[in-house]
């Protein structure tokens, strides 16, 4: 019964989780956000993401250049062509996979990462390198971790927050203790309390990353579409300039 609530909400939330950096940013997340006009980021050491409001609308990309200034870099989701005078200088594919039949349930090992963690959650994931994480990613959401004789040792968090949905990020396991199902604890605990607020949990995987997916889906995530990641580069003429 619940598997076909949520096939429901994901048809009725589409449009959300097509664009979901310019969901949070526009939404819960705006505490967050830099932003001009149609685009907007979260701080370097927070996310380092951007986002259009619409990658289809060109005074969304002149404002995006307004906000990074010219000759900038920035990463953005779900774009898969830049105007002209942008370059392309990396990017990648990935899945997005949502909750349809996960068990979640709380993980009494589990503790929670609060600022003064971030030391060890950033040695934990330079150790494992699940994805971004930063100084400040940590005020995002709600993380979780599991110690083993005080040195952190697996961890899973919120990162995007959207209306009625909430991301499931930097899932990592020390390769030390890998094998024991830590991970899976944490996202099942982490889904509890995405749970409890009425919401739905979501997640992204590199879409070359199949023991990933593998796992995702036997716990109870759906497939529901390809992303594609670009790293770009601003134009290098200040777009105030003509205004000047």
């Amino acid at each position: 019964m619940r598997k076909a609530v949520v096939v429901h909400q994901i048809a009725l939330g589409t449009r959300l989780l097509d664009n979901p950096v310019w969901v949070a940013l526009d939404g819960p997340h705006a505490a967050f956000a830099e932003r001009v006009g149609r685009a907007a980021r979260y701080p370097a050491d927070v996310y380092a993401f951007a986002a259009l409001a619409d990658p289809a609308d060109p005074a969304a990309w002149s404002d995006l250049h307004t906000l990074l200034g010219p000759a900038t870099t920035a990463r953005v989701k779900g774009v898969d062509t830049v105007p002209d005078g942008w370059d392309v200088v990396g990017g990648g594919q990935g899945v997005q996979l949502v909750d349809t039949h996960l068990r979640a349930e709380p993980a009494p090992e589990a503790v929670r990462l609060g600022p003064d963690d971030v030391p060890d959650i950033l040695d934990l994931v330079a150790r494992t390198r699940p994805g971004p994480f930063l100084a400040r990613t940590v005020h995002l959401g709600t993380y979780l971790g599991i110690r083993h004789r005080g040195r952190l040792v697996a961890l899973a968090g919120e990162r995007l927050h959207l209306p009625g949905w909430t991301e499931i990020s930097a899932v990592c396991t020390d390769p030390a203790h890998r094998g024991r199902g830590l991970g899976t604890r944490l996202v099942r605990a982490v889904a509890a309390g995405i749970r409890e607020r009425g919401e739905t949990p979501f997640l992204h995987a590199a879409a070359n990353n199949a023991t990933a997916i593998r796992l995702y889906e036997s716990i109870g995530f759906t497939q529901r579409r390809r992303t594609t990641i670009l790293q770009v580069r601003t134009p290098g003429t200040d777009p105030r300039a003509g205004a000047l």
